[in-house]
């Protein structure tokens, strides 16, 4: 158990470390993107300046259709400089919403893994129940912690599961039906006894602890899959 519980924290670690080494990775691979970025795009005074050496050079254009067409081409300048800069910011913008949605997803991935781990070592342990008190006034059982109102034939499903588990017997379908029905095993349907397991897993509600607790043996029967010293009826 010792051992097991060092796994388990050594594995936790682990996970968190790759999480860190990946959120640091994609930031620093969205910084040198926006880096590059940045620096390859043109100087949002580049057209201006052209402009002004069009002015400087050619001090010879005085007639009004030049002067108004150097005017334009300042204005075009200016206005292309203010898109600029708002392509910058949009850029920026951009990249820090990526930022976010790739740490996000790595770390909903990591959650998933480690989940469907933690699923892994449940299914590979069983359910772990320490107790199961079965109440047929109440139409209740209480597994553990966590209370069931189930129906009067998933109560009595569940009593007669008990019952042969505290016997360590393991019930078919037909006998499943048989004690419930009061009927020689041969005169029921296997599939009777079938449905009636289907309604009470259906019953508990939680899947996994329905087919955890209530398992299938092949070409046996079905059985309650706990230690029989932790099951009372009242």
């Amino acid at each position: 158990m010792q051992e097991a519980s060092t796994s388990v924290t050594d594995t936790r670690r682990s996970g968190n470390r790759v999480v860190i080494v990946g959120m640091i990775a994609i930031v620093v691979i969205l910084l040198t993107a926006a880096l590059f970025l940045f620096l390859n795009l043109p100087d949002a005074n580049a057209f201006n300046t052209k402009v002004e050496r069009i002015f400087v050079e050619n001090d010879n254009l005085t007639s009004n259709a030049e002067i108004k067409l150097l005017e334009i081409l300042a204005e075009s300048g200016t206005s292309f400089s203010g898109v600029l800069s708002s392509y910058r910011v949009v850029i920026f913008v951009l990249l820090v919403f990526s930022s976010a949605l790739l740490i996000a997803s790595l770390v909903f991935l990591v959650t998933i893994i480690a989940l469907n781990r933690r699923m892994e070592e449940i299914e590979r342990a069983g359910l772990q129940v320490t107790s199961l008190i079965i109440s047929r006034e109440e139409r209740a059982v209480y597994l553990n912690n966590m209370e069931f109102k189930l129906t009067e034939a998933a109560i009595e499903t569940l009593s007669v599961l008990a019952e042969a588990r505290m016997d360590e017997d393991v019930l078919s379908g037909s006998e499943i039906e048989s004690v419930i029905s009061g009927r020689s095993s041969e005169d029921c349907d296997e599939a009777a006894g079938a449905t009636r397991i289907k309604r009470l897993r259906d019953a508990l509600g939680n899947q996994m602890v329905s087919e955890m607790l209530v398992k299938n043996i092949a070409r046996r029967g079905y059985v309650l899959a706990i230690d029989k010293a932790v099951i009372r009826m009242v």
